[in-house]
């Protein structure tokens, strides 16, 4: 059976937030990880009312420098310090995260007594282990800023009906079916691809703040979850403008990267009363859309 990746809109709103709308963070739950994307003012709170305790985290991703962005790292890191937050937080962001982390942290009269690791990453595989791939791409907007993808491997998983059929009983060298390898068991071969099936791993794609990119199309491919910024609703010129994308925008990075599913978030707070003129313009077009909303929770 497949782990669950949980996902949670700890905020999704935009550079000036609403009564309903916090700014961006997103929760990204598999196994023993607790990955969080962006850490927007306020966020510490936010997990409160999702009744999510904070020291689960695990790994902190910084897609770029705004305020809306990164304002909630402080009062984040005083409440792990102040729930006895034991494991080391690793924090990843672009070039100049380090020292943008170092004045924050300096600015706060008081010793931090959370360990954190920090790396300034780019495009590419930033993290890798047996389950999973968590990958970077550089985005268009007007300072260093990253997109970001959880990637689960693919796995081999044991047909058991198949098994049955061939009168197979648990044996520990069944595991090394898993592991692509042909077995014997009283005597008898049994090649893998025989009672095997491969399970496609699950991938959710964090686009924010960007223009329109034929990169980020490629690094969205085939998500079973995107979440992208829709600052704007048509004005294409002010998006331009301030390097953000369009429904519109959103729209045709999903259909060109065969996603399953969009979920807009960060639209801008003019735009709050609007949100149906937002979804409606996005299903026209891509019909598994729907606008994120604070603590709203995805299974995959």
């Amino acid at each position: 059976m497949a782990e669950k990746i949980n996902v949670v809109l700890l905020g999704s709103g935009s550079a000036v937030p609403t009564a309903e709308k916090n700014h961006p963070g997103i929760l990204l739950d598999y196994k023993a990880e607790s990955m969080l994307f962006d850490c927007g003012e306020g966020i510490q709170r936010q997990f409160r009312k999702a009744r999510i305790n904070p020291c689960r985290i695990t790994r902190l991703f910084i897609t770029h420098w705004h305020g809306d962005h990164v304002l909630g790292i402080p009062g984040l890191l005083q409440t792990l310090a102040l729930n006895d937050y034991s494991k080391t937080l690793k924090i990843y962001g672009p070039k100049g995260t380090k020292e943008y982390l170092s004045k924050m942290m300096e600015t706060f009269a008081r010793t931090w007594r959370v360990s954190i690791d920090i790396s300034e990453v780019s495009a590419g595989n930033i993290i890798e282990t047996e389950d999973f791939i968590v990958g970077a791409e550089n985005a268009k907007h007007n300072i260093s800023c990253l997109a970001y993808n959880f990637a689960e491997k693919d796995k081999l998983r044991i047909d058991k009906k198949k098994l049955a059929k061939i009168k197979i009983s648990n044996s520990p060298v069944l595991g090394k079916l898993k592991q692509g390898k042909d077995i014997i068991i009283n005597g008898k071969k049994i090649n893998y691809k025989s009672v095997t099936y491969l399970q496609n791993g699950r991938k959710v794609s964090i686009v924010l703040d960007t223009l329109f990119d034929d990169k980020i199309v490629k690094f969205a491919r085939n998500s079973d979850l995107l979440i992208c910024e829709a600052t704007y609703l048509d004005e294409a010129e002010l998006a331009k403008a301030y390097y953000h994308l369009t429904v519109s925008d959103a729209v045709r990075i999903a259909k060109l990267s065969k996603s399953k599913k969009l979920v807009l978030i960060h639209m801008s707070q003019r735009h709050s009363l609007n949100e149906k003129k937002f979804l409606d313009l996005a299903k026209k077009a891509f019909k598994n859309t729907e606008i994120g909303r604070d603590l709203m929770r995805f299974e995959i």
